[in-house]
């Protein structure tokens, strides 16, 4: 069944208004990537696809959540038993609750309703928005109000503890504080964030490759770890502080693969710096080729990129500047997920079709593409 709104959902299963509606953005990465959980610098984008989450206090000693993902019955959260299950989204909502009640908050039942228009498993973070909407929905029955750091801290630390996700803070911080018409370029050592404008031309292209991605199955944890062995090998705390002749003179050291990886992260952490000065003047030829080199990167040196991506990828630069792309690449934690085109905003519909047929000569599934913007992070809406 579909509803309107997340209002309209609400009322429907529990037959009453809402008291709140909170509405989470997904995020993209323009440039930055696997490299947050290095100390790195990133930038992402807020994205107007959204995870909307209506709430009310409840009744008795459980709280009830419906998804219109799942449909059927509301499933239910005893506050008593805030555990892990195994291989459930509810993770991401009972993480949040746990780390709220151990840090003194007193938890109300309530009774929740999940609507969404953000792909999952596309590389855009509904994980990351769906946690930051549960942790809204309890500032907005409880009043007591998260900073938009610590509010990312503590979301993050959920997908650590209950979804098995080593990841960074980048995707949490990104969906609670963007910014319409900008994007976010983060220090993920100190957590400064720099709004950087998008020019008023650039569109925004997204292309879910349909390919699921899971990052709770290992890779990614084995690609965080390569990079904390590289560090050791090298003498630094992190490959934020290391140089790329650094990484050079230890090739033998750290060998093939550690090299390989230090040498995506120190040189992906120099292209953000690029591209925020690239960005900032409009040189888009300079845009283009980092986003291309981060593409090549992420697939040779980090082995984090499918077919479906790279052929992407390929077909973007086949369109050409000349017919009005800027640049393409991967984005998120790759094994499948999306990429992101700049593009022209009077030519973000040709290649969008562009993109669709070029994927249908190497592929029997459609692609998923959407023409996207920058806008607001998570907030509390009036039910």
């Amino acid at each position: 069944m579909k509803f309107n709104s997340p209002q309209q959902a609400f009322e429907s299963v529990y037959g009453r208004p809402p008291v709140a509606v909170i509405q989470s953005p997904g995020r993209i990465n323009l440039i930055g990537e696997h490299v947050d959980y290095l100390d790195g610098l990133v930038m992402p984008v807020a994205i107007d696809r959204h995870v909307h989450m209506a709430v009310s206090p409840g009744n008795g000693h459980t709280c009830r959540v419906w998804s219109a993902l799942s449909g059927g019955e509301p499933v239910e959260i005893s506050m008593d038993k805030l555990e892990p299950r195994p291989d459930s989204w509810l993770n991401y909502i009972i993480g949040v609750l746990a780390l709220l009640r151990d840090r003194g908050t007193r938890l109300p039942t309530f009774d929740a309703v999940i609507t969404s228009d953000l792909p999952t498993g596309a590389g855009l973070s509904s994980s990351a928005a769906l946690e930051t909407a549960t942790a809204l929905c309890m500032e907005a029955l409880t009043g007591e109000e998260m900073t938009p750091v610590n509010r990312a801290r503590l979301c993050q630390q959920a997908e650590h503890d209950f979804a098995g996700v080593p990841c960074g803070i980048m995707d949490q911080l990104a969906v609670g504080a963007g910014k319409a018409g900008h994007a976010l370029q983060i220090d993920c050592r100190d957590l400064y964030m720099q709004l950087v404008p998008i020019p008023d031309d650039m569109a925004i292209l997204v292309t879910d490759t349909r390919v699921k991605h899971s990052l709770g199955d290992g890779e990614y944890r084995k690609r965080r770890e390569d990079c904390e062995k590289a560090s050791d090998i090298l003498g630094v705390d992190s490959l934020r502080d290391a140089a790329l002749a650094l990484v050079e003179s230890g090739r033998d050291r750290l060998g093939d693969q550690l090299f390989r990886r230090a040498r995506h992260a120190v040189s992906e952490i120099e292209r953000v710096r690029q591209f925020n000065k690239a960005l900032e003047s409009s040189d888009t030829a300079t845009i283009g080729k980092l986003m291309l080199a981060s593409h090549q990167s992420l697939r040779n040196d980090f082995n984090v990129s499918c077919d479906e991506l790279d052929i992407l990828v390929e077909a973007a630069y086949d369109f050409g500047p000349e017919r009005g792309l800027f640049g393409s690449r991967m984005t998120g934690g790759g094994f499948g997920g999306s990429t992101i085109s700049l593009v022209r905003r009077d030519a973000a519909e040709e290649l969008k079709q562009h993109l669709q047929s070029a994927f249908r000569k190497h592929f029997k599934h459609e692609v998923n593409p959407f023409i996207t913007q920058a806008v607001d992070g998570a907030k509390i809406i009036e039910a």
